[in-house]
């Protein structure tokens, strides 16, 4: 898998060019200090990843990543906590924290490479085959799976798919998050940012800006934030 570095500083464009190196089967092919010489780039080349810094000059890194072709894959890189929910909007698939640390880069890196080669499986034909009260039947290469609505523990959007995670597997079908939120019983889906769909049922805890699902992190959106809060939380909260 290839992959871009974007960062106004010199200084951090080169901690993850080191990073990158440290890194099994990945390489860089292009490091730039703003948005537009890698726009320039993006549009001759063909990119599978790109590192990207939010807070630079001119085009800041949220709103370039709003025009990174889909097909590429978009990890921010940044010194502030405060623009997590935020970079999640844009179909970001991670977030690391400048000084970024070997061990949490290389997650992000398997998560890109899975995705990466999800991507480049044949999805033409894949959807919702057929839905009931308690389940559905989804289409993902080249098989149909039955997916109990309770073996849910959250759904991802990421450009035109949605990636269902369930306990010990992910099921992959090219449809956006929208469609299949509107075929989701409602006492138990919400949407908690424009990526992401949780199981209610399935939550473990929450805090201001993060759902807790088992050992997963889902960021809520600040404008999905008060309803997810009211309708599901507040009410249901015991104190002594």
């Amino acid at each position: 898998m290839n992959c871009i570095i974007v960062d106004d500083e010199p200084l951090a464009r080169k901690a993850i060019e080191k990073l990158v190196h440290q890194t099994d089967n990945l390489e860089v092919i292009g490091s730039f200090n703003g948005a537009e010489s890698t726009k320039v780039f993006l549009s001759k080349n063909a990119v599978d990843l790109v590192f990207l810094d939010i807070q630079m000059p001119g085009v800041n890194g949220i709103e370039f990543a709003k025009t990174i072709p889909k097909k590429t894959l978009v990890v921010f890189t940044t010194a502030f906590h405060e623009f997590a929910s935020e970079s999640y909007e844009v179909d970001a698939i991670d977030y690391l924290i400048k000084p970024v640390k070997l061990e949490r880069f290389k997650k992000a890196v398997e998560k890109a490479q899975t995705y990466c080669k999800l991507f480049h499986t044949e999805q033409a034909n894949s959807n919702i085959e057929n839905i009931t009260t308690d389940y559905i039947f989804v289409k993902s290469e080249r098989r149909i799976f039955k997916v109990h609505f309770s073996d849910i523990l959250y759904i991802e959007g990421l450009k035109d798919y949605v990636i269902i995670y369930l306990a010990n597997q992910k099921v992959i079908t090219l449809m956006n998050i929208k469609t299949i939120h509107d075929l989701l019983p409602k006492s138990s889906f919400v949407r908690v940012s424009k990526s992401y769909i949780i199981n209610v049922n399935n939550i473990d805890s929450v805090d201001n800006n993060t759902v807790y699902i088992r050992e997963n992190e889902i960021p809520i959106g600040n404008v999905y934030r008060d309803y997810f809060f009211s309708e599901f939380v507040t009410g249901k909260i015991l104190s002594k």
